[in-house]
């Protein structure tokens, strides 16, 4: 989308990736599909279906390019007015998803334009003004200048969200672990996933104690993603358990974790109460993982609520 928001519901920021994908292991020869993807970019075509508005704070290169990706963008219902165009190399990955959905990826993005983000592209009156501004751990981990600028993001926001998102083979654990810990007492969201990052970032072996340092940390609100079977919410007011929605179909679940952040911003930005939002969170999660790629598959608001509403389990609190 074209044009200038006065104040966006959600802003999301982030690299974004040209992704190629593939049914079959890699390998000369092998047929592909071209696509656009990244955490930013799923979670904030997640967040535009779901009703938000949406711009995305995102650095592309300054060619054919970096324009055929902004027109993917403004398709998927998302503002363009903050991107920004460098001259540079566009970060590139290559993903296997077998019928199962399981995936190898392989990456090409060191000096990327996306990492060269700073915090003189976050604009203050643009991230103060916002419903809510969601950043992740890859974001923090492609570059200094990027950890920098979600740093900045994170003290301006009204409410700032925070998905570790940590990747071995980008950063560090102690380095993920540090910027998790730095960001949480500012963060009203933060949603790590267990037991990986639980364990690797807070130490943890339990969701519920994932959500309760997290807690201690200063963060106003927790989603702990438990996989296919739920997440584990808390807050001040809430301690329940959403059980996953099944999914109709498993073609590859790229993209799966990042649909469950971006709806489950919107919807909290847009008035539902936390298990509501996160009850349709899982359902644009259990649907996208019927598509190709990051956003091969991004269901409609509609879709979301009637899969939500078709699935016999609903939010129990925790202690039931």
């Amino acid at each position: 989308m074209n044009g200038i928001s006065n104040a966006f519901d959600v802003v999301v920021m982030g690299e974004i990736l040209v992704e190629v994908a593939t049914d079959q292991p890699f390998g000369h020869g092998v047929p592909a599909q071209l696509g656009i993807s990244g955490d930013a970019l799923n979670v904030a075509a997640a967040a535009a279906s779901a009703g938000a508005t949406v711009g995305l704070l995102a650095v592309l290169t300054d060619d054919d390019l970096g324009q055929a990706i902004a027109a993917r963008i403004a398709e998927l219902g998302i503002f363009t007015d903050l991107l920004t165009f460098r001259r540079g190399q566009q970060g590139v990955y290559l993903v296997h998803s077998d019928p199962d959905g399981e995936r190898e990826f392989s990456y090409a993005r060191t000096g990327s334009v996306g990492s060269t983000l700073g915090p003189d592209d976050v604009d203050p009156a643009v991230f103060a003004a916002a419903g809510a501004v969601v950043a992740g751990g890859i974001a923090c981990a492609v570059s200094a200048t990027s950890r920098a600028a979600v740093v900045k993001a994170a003290s301006l926001a009204k409410r700032f969200v925070y998905d570790p998102n940590y990747r071995p083979r980008l950063t560090t654990v102690e380095s993920a672990t540090a910027a998790l810990t730095e960001l949480a007492p500012q963060a009203f969201l933060v949603t790590p996933s267990y037991p990986g990052e639980t364990g690797a970032l807070l130490g943890v072996s339990s969701a519920e104690h994932a959500a309760a340092r997290l807690r201690a940390l200063g963060t106003g609100n927790v989603a702990v993603t438990c996989g296919a079977k739920g997440v584990q919410l808390e807050s001040d007011a809430v301690s329940a358990w959403v059980p996953a929605i099944p999914a109709p179909a498993v073609v590859d679940q790229t993209g799966a974790g990042d649909a469950f952040v971006g709806t489950l911003t919107a919807r909290l930005v847009l008035g539902d109460d936390f298990p509501t939002a996160a009850r349709y969170g899982a359902a644009a999660s259990s649907l996208v993982v019927g598509g190709k790629g990051g956003t091969g598959l991004i269901p409609t608001f509609e879709q979301t609520r009637a899969h939500a509403a078709g699935s016999l389990e609903g939010t129990v609190p925790s202690n039931a």
